[in-house]
């Protein structure tokens, strides 16, 4: 999908996060001179061609006080994954969820999903509630912790350069 100008304006203003303001693409809409209902509609379709994949919160799950962070790995039979892996990812304490290739015979893990407490007693007993709803069907897990906050971006456009 080719963008235009209006596209790309409306990324730059979005690629450092949404207005904190309660009518956000109100507030865009103003800024760039469109209606709120253009600027939904373009965000709408730059999300359906997948040049945004997504607009969600991003928190700092530290500020809130969720400083121990765990990344629950499973090794689950392949027949079973994407069923279980969506049952997983719904859960309340799951802040996301999704599958990967097994890197064998060093990592058997193909189902991963991620799991934020005040201690890691909480995680541990979230990651027990996983194994749980797991059953038989996983041949074993682990929890991999987040030892230092990792900046999180969105998208980013390049400025043209001028010859």
């Amino acid at each position: 999908m080719m963008l235009d100008a209006i596209d790309r304006r409306l990324i730059e203003a979005t690629q450092s996060g949404l207005p904190l303001v309660s009518a956000p693409f109100a507030t865009l809409a103003e800024t760039l001179g469109l209606t709120e209902k253009a600027v939904l509609e373009r965000m709408a379709r730059l999300k359906s061609s997948g040049v945004i994949r997504r607009i969600a919160a991003a928190p700092n799950h530290y500020r809130l006080g969720m400083i121990a962070n765990g990344m629950t790995v499973w090794d689950v039979v392949d027949s079973r994954v994407a069923d279980l892996g969506t049952q997983i990812g719904s859960l309340p304490f799951v802040t996301h969820c999704y599958q990967r290739p097994r890197a064998l015979p060093i990592w058997p893990y193909n189902l991963f999903a991620m799991v934020h407490g005040s201690d890691r007693a909480e995680v541990e007993a979230k990651r027990k509630q996983i194994a749980t709803l797991l059953g038989a069907a996983s041949r074993g897990g682990d929890v991999l912790y987040s030892t230092r906050i990792l900046k999180k971006t969105g998208l980013r456009l390049q400025r043209k350069k001028v010859p």
